[in-house]
This record gives structure tokens, sequence and C-alpha cells, in this order.
């Protein structure tokens, strides 16, 4: 499959490719299981079939679609609505290790790691989301004040994500440091990284494109749950 068709629905092809066995669907629907980031993917994504999830989630649970800006199904509701980049990685990457103390993290780390995406919101997040794939953390004693990782993954396309910093250590550099090293890896492993910003985060979308990150896509966002019976 051409890699364009690829990342213009990467969620959906990452459900259905290398990381179907950690999701639940069907055909035509999908999301990542319980425990990781409720994000959803659909075959086609301008067009979700929701009502196909409807088993697979809590009828209080919010989901997160991308690439759907039409008419809302009857029974759902819309409760955030916004715009995000999709960039696709186009730079150069310094020979040596950008972080070599950073510390691999396990699932003794998922607590204090939801805890930090809770307060720094770089996007949803699970106790499982560093079953995704390599996740990376500086810690100041016992405590995880940096990470960075990795998410979806689909053909030689992978997701650079959870990067955040506690708010007492931002301005050091950390997260990028970190994501930098996750990045190393990745190209490693002849992957090519990518990620998402929301448009109105225009001070680290400015910090990925001087890290060589171009923009790719513009993908609506949307958050929904089910509308509760009158």
């Amino acid at each position: 499959m051409d890699a364009d068709r690829i990342l213009d629905n990467i969620i959906w092809h990452a459900l259905t490719g290398p990381q179907a066995k950690i999701a639940v669907g069907t055909s035509r629907a999908r999301r990542y299981a319980p425990g990781f980031a409720p994000l959803t993917g659909f075959a086609d994504a301008a067009n979700p079939d929701l009502d196909a999830l409807i088993p697979f989630c809590d009828p209080d649970e919010v989901i997160f679609c991308a690439g759907w800006s039409g008419p809302v199904p009857d029974g759902w509701k819309v409760v955030f609505e916004g715009t995000m980049f999709r960039m696709v990685w186009e730079g150069e990457l310094p020979a040596e290790d950008s972080a070599p103390e950073a510390v691999p993290l396990r699932a003794e780390h998922a607590e204090q790691a939801v805890a930090l995406a809770a307060l720094t919101r770089p996007g949803p997040f699970g106790l499982r989301t560093p079953e995704l794939g390599d996740y990376v953390g500086y810690f100041d004693g016992p405590r995880l004040i940096a990470m960075a990782g990795e998410r979806m993954h689909a053909g030689a396309f992978r997701e650079v994500s959870g990067i955040c910093t506690h708010p007492d250590f931002q301005g050091r550099g950390l997260a990028r440091q970190l994501m930098t090293h996750v990045m190393q890896r990745q190209v490693q492993r002849g992957e090519r990284p990518f990620l998402h910003v929301m448009r109105e985060n225009t001070r680290p979308r400015a910090l990925y494109q001087r890290m060589g990150f171009r923009d790719y896509l513009a993908v609506p966002l949307r958050i929904v749950r089910q509308q509760p019976l009158a």
C-alpha cells in the first residue's frame, strides 16, 4: 500500500495491522482495548460507524475520532472539537544517544506515567499505554518528571507520543532529549517518526518544526460519547 494512504488513515491501519492484537471492534470500526487510550479507527474515517463500537465502549466513556467533521449520528454527542496537525519527520538526528541516562518505563511506572500525562495533557493516556512501544523517562529521585514514547505503528511509520515534562522541570530540554532518543531508535529500526499536535499548541509545534518535522495533514479531531436516552 502507498505510504501516504497509510498515513492518511494511520489509526485504522495501526488497529488492523501491527496493533490488531490490542484492538477490539469490527471490520469497519476498531479501538484500542480497555486500558489503552480510547482512540478509534474506521475503515472510512470521514464517515465513522460509531454505532459499531457501542458493544466495546462503556455508556459514559468518551472516545477520540480523527478525520471526521460531518454530521453527528443520532445517539452521540460531541464534547470537544478541534484540529490537530499530523507531522512527519524529515530532519537529521545526532549520531550519539541524546539521553543515555533515560530510564525505560515498565509496568511499575504506569501510575506515575498516567499522573504525569494527566497533569501535562500531552494527549489521551491509559495505564497500558507504555506497552505500545518504547517509553523512556527521567526521574528526580523516585519521581517521574519527563517522558516520551511510542503509540501508533503502521507500515514504516511509528508515532512519537506522550511527550511531556512536569511543570517544575520545564525549560531544560528534557522532553526533547527523550523524544530524540526515541526517534533515534526508530530510525535505527528503519521506521519513520511522525507525531500529532493540536493546532493551538503553537510552541510545541514550532519546536517540532525546528527538529525537522513538517506538517503532513490538518486532521479534524472530535471527542464523543453516547447520548443518554431521554
